[in-house]
């Protein structure tokens, strides 16, 4: 009897140890996790010849792109996150464009998806949403012909999906505050004494898009920049660059996450107290035909944004021949923060082989930094 209350004693013993430690570690992971986010779901839609992967998550997140090849492989490693179990996939798509989905936990704070898919590169689409939905979005394929018409979506991580513009100045939050102060400034003509800020989009590890031949948006949004900058001191104007090379704007480089990259961006036009705030972009899609300049300003921004927004468009497509595809209102994290009027300006399509090329020729720089400052030029007129 002794014997057996001996092993029942050293069975419970043997069992306590294997527990405990799992416990432990389960309340590590839980603590962990408080700062982490969540992924919560993989979602896969097919409409018009198009595929759609949707990566859901509970706060919005940071990720890092690479393509592999031999298949084409997009890897998407998103940063301090963890997956749910249930969320976990590896899944088969009945598509020419996408062949199989995988997502799975990579290591102990990334999440890794991997999109095996038939289309070249520079073919697809990737932004992240925020809101009260936070998502990682990918599009592969043609757009549908009645999306031809609208602005492609972009390729970057800050941004709300667009809601109608306010009718009435008092509707929209801060609106009122910002037309009093933009009327201010319009007693002011001319461009000499101007404070003007430049943000040449990406940079560093963010390539932004990638054009057919290989061009990437970050160095024409800093070569047009650059030249932009000359331009506009030539008329005696005070010119802030975001950015002055191929780097991040955040002190923490490319460990920063999307939002504190952006919000970077904004605090240099805010401490310079700059007049307006322009943030130069290429746009891209999946269908290679699209073409065209667009203008963007915040859904909620004052009319001078809209003001700035048309002139600089309207000069720009005078001054390349684009195709014009008007002024819409945005979300986007810059024109959002940013304490002036601000708009974000597209060139033009990179992904389409005429633009990405005229945009990478010395004449096709000049004539687009010649088009927004002549847009500018005639927004302080």
């Amino acid at each position: 009897m002794r014997r057996i209350f001996l092993l029942l004693i050293a069975l419970i013993i043997a069992v306590l140890g294997t527990v405990a430690p799992a416990s432990s570690a389960e309340a590590a992971f839980s603590d962990r996790a408080k700062d982490m986010a969540k992924i919560t779901g993989v979602r896969i839609g097919k409409t018009d010849g198009n595929v759609r992967v949707v990566v859901d998550s509970d706060r919005p997140v940071s990720y890092r792109q690479s393509v592999l090849s031999n298949p084409t492989r997009i890897v998407l490693d998103v940063q301090n996150a963890w997956i749910a179990p249930e969320s976990k996939k590896n899944v088969s798509v009945d598509s020419p464009l996408v062949s199989s989905v995988r997502v799975a936990q990579f290591d102990a704070s990334t999440v890794r998806i991997v999109v095996e898919t038939t289309v070249e590169k520079g073919g697809w689409k990737i932004f992240a949403l925020e809101g009260d939905k936070p998502r990682i979005v990918m599009d592969f394929g043609k757009s549908p012909a009645e999306n031809m018409s609208r602005p492609a979506w972009e390729n970057k991580p800050a941004v709300t999906p667009i809601q109608p513009p306010a009718q009435d100045d008092e509707e929209a939050d801060g609106t009122y505050d910002r037309d009093q102060l933009d009327r201010d400034l319009s007693a002011i003509t001319g461009m000499k004494g101007r404070r003007i800020a430049i943000d040449p989009g990406h940079g560093g590890s963010d390539s932004g898009a990638i054009g057919p031949t290989g061009i990437m948006e970050k160095s024409v949004t800093m070569r047009v920049s650059r030249e932009l900058k000359r331009l506009l001191e030539a008329e005696g104007a005070t010119v802030i660059l975001t950015r002055t090379g191929d780097t991040e704007v955040s002190p923490k480089g490319a460990s920063a996450t999307s939002v504190e990259e952006l919000q970077a961006r904004c605090d240099i036009a805010n401490e310079a107290k700059a007049d307006i705030f322009l943030s130069i972009h290429a746009d891209a899609f999946t269908n290679r035909e699209v073409k065209g300049t667009t203008a963007y300003y915040y859904t909620n921004g004052s009319k001078r944004s809209k003001k700035l927004a048309d002139s600089v468009r309207t000069a720009l497509v005078d001054s390349l021949g684009t195709v014009d595809r008007g002024t819409q209102t945005c979300n986007f994290y810059v024109v959002k923060h940013t304490d002036m009027p601000a708009i974000l300006v597209e060139i033009s399509f990179i992904s389409n082989p005429d633009e990405e090329q005229m945009m990478n020729s010395e004449s096709g720089v000049k004539k687009t930094a010649q088009g927004i400052a002549d847009g500018i030029a005639d927004y302080f007129g």
